[in-house]
């Protein structure tokens, strides 16, 4: 493990901390458990999500001395994660200034949360899971990218927006929990997806 990766483990950890803070800020409300320190939650957090990624890429840089696709998935996880936090926290900021929980303008919300972690995405991919540092053939290799992530888009916003639209919120769940539930429903396909593309297609070396 190098100074590299100790380095963006911690930034990617602190992303994700500050995006699930805001987030659970949003839902407070909604999840409110009386008696509970939100304050220590929030220093929980910070503090230990960051010394979880670093724990968590330097094991799978230790499986990867030996299968280095191991290591490229170990980092690409956390990345998958804070894309994951951006995506929630920028559909949960526009929901709330909104107070737009469904119909076609939360399937616009959704997608405009998802490019934004799709930047995030493109841009920590390409310099530290996969290691692509050359100019050459960016522009190839950006559209590639666009067509591997809107592939992704697409599986992301049909899958949350048929949960959201088409199927009532079970057991009494609130319009922006069960917002939640049909966003997270498509991450794990989404992420699976995302890392042999750009891994076979986009940043193949």
């Amino acid at each position: 493990m190098k100074k590299i990766d100790l380095i963006s483990s911690i930034v990617i950890g602190l992303i994700i901390s500050a995006f699930a803070i805001a987030l659970l800020s949003v839902l407070e409300s909604e999840i409110n458990v009386p008696g509970f320190n939100t304050t220590l939650l929030w220093l929980l957090i910070l503090i230990g999500v960051p010394f979880l990624v670093v724990i968590w890429v330097y094991l799978t840089s230790r499986l990867g001395s030996r299968r280095h696709v191991f290591f490229q998935f170990g980092k690409f996880i956390p990345i998958g994660i804070s894309n994951t936090a951006i995506d929630f926290g920028v559909l949960n900021l526009l929901i709330l200034t909104s107070g737009v929980d469904k119909g076609l303008l939360f399937s616009v919300f959704k997608g405009a949360s998802f490019l934004c972690a799709g930047m995030n995405s493109y841009l920590w991919n390409k310099f530290w899971t996969f290691d692509s540092r050359g100019t050459a053939g960016i522009g190839r290799q950006f559209v590639k990218f666009i067509i591997v992530s809107g592939i992704g888009f697409v599986i992301n916003v049909a899958v949350a927006s048929f949960i959201v639209n088409f199927i009532e919120p079970i057991g009494g769940i609130s319009p922006i929990l069960w917002a939640n539930i049909g966003a997270l429903a498509s991450i794990v396909i989404v992420i699976i997806w995302n890392f042999f593309g750009y891994k076979f297609l986009v940043f193949k070396k």
